[in-house]
């Protein structure tokens, strides 16, 4: 029993960490904004210049071959908008065909930065602080309320599907990092994950309730199927869990 009480507390304070480092992301926004917004890189590839946005976005494909989106539950300042204000988002996002509106986003998104960059004549430099001053990206009032604009329809996003509804349908970095993820599936190198003892679940729904994307995670320990393509890796669903069913695991691809 102590040790039970031992690992609950270690979870606990997991989630406690991991809620903070979205608080301080979030607050961050006024320095970090033009590192991560998809529109700064697309404003950089018609000067034909490599932003700090697009090198972030190679590192996080590269990330995601390894852990997935984990990004997306730990340190996405757009997510941590859209938990934040989880309180005032009761539903969720239901399966279906709008869940793949993000991957047409990510493709015309790519395409246009593509075209951008052919139009600029190619790629001419590398300016990993552009946009900023000093490497601040809120420089003024205007742009101040422009991203507070942006963030605002982040969050009436979520608020009309679901939680994490942004995350879910329209974020352009989530269909990149979903590929990233299909790759190593494919590949079937060791890579972070969830697992699940359903032996150990005792079907309180507590994981499913807690998950911050909103998926049915005990239909997913049930079925013995815990990869997901909206699964953000955030594991909550472990922290919340009275019995330790879900944990953190690195695996490959198993042997037939």
């Amino acid at each position: 029993m102590a040790e039970s009480d031992q690992v609950q507390q270690t979870e606990s304070s997991r989630l406690k960490i991991r809620r903070w480092i979205l608080i301080i992301t979030f607050l961050l926004i006024p320095v970090t904004i033009f590192y991560i917004s998809p529109i700064v890189i697309m404003m950089g590839a018609s000067e034909g210049i490599v932003t700090g946005t697009f090198l972030l976005y190679i590192i996080l494909f590269i990330l995601s071959l390894f852990a997935g989106r984990i990004w997306c539950g730990w340190l996405c300042p757009m997510g941590a908008c859209q938990e934040l204000g989880s309180p005032l988002i009761r539903k969720t996002v239901k399966e279906g065909w709008h869940n793949w509106i993000k991957y047409g986003v990510t493709v015309l998104w790519i395409a246009a930065i593509s075209r951008a960059f052919l139009a600029a004549g190619g790629i001419k430099g590398v300016d990993p602080l552009y946009g900023t001053v000093n490497g601040i990206s809120i420089s003024s009032v205007q742009i101040l309320m422009i991203v507070v604009m942006i963030f605002a329809g982040i969050f009436i996003v979520a608020f009309l599907t679901g939680r994490r509804g942004f995350c879910h349908i329209i974020c352009p970095i989530a269909g990149i990092m979903v590929a990233g993820r299909k790759i190593q599936n494919l590949a079937g190198w060791p890579a972070l994950q969830l697992s699940a003892d359903a032996a150990l679940c005792i079907d309180c729904n507590t994981c499913t309730k807690r998950c911050p994307m909103g998926l049915d995670v005990h239909g997913m320990v049930r079925e013995g199927k815990m990869e997901n393509p909206d699964c953000i890796l955030c594991a909550t669903c472990a922290d919340v869990c009275p019995e330790g069913v879900i944990q953190y695991s690195i695996q490959g691809k198993k042997k037939s």
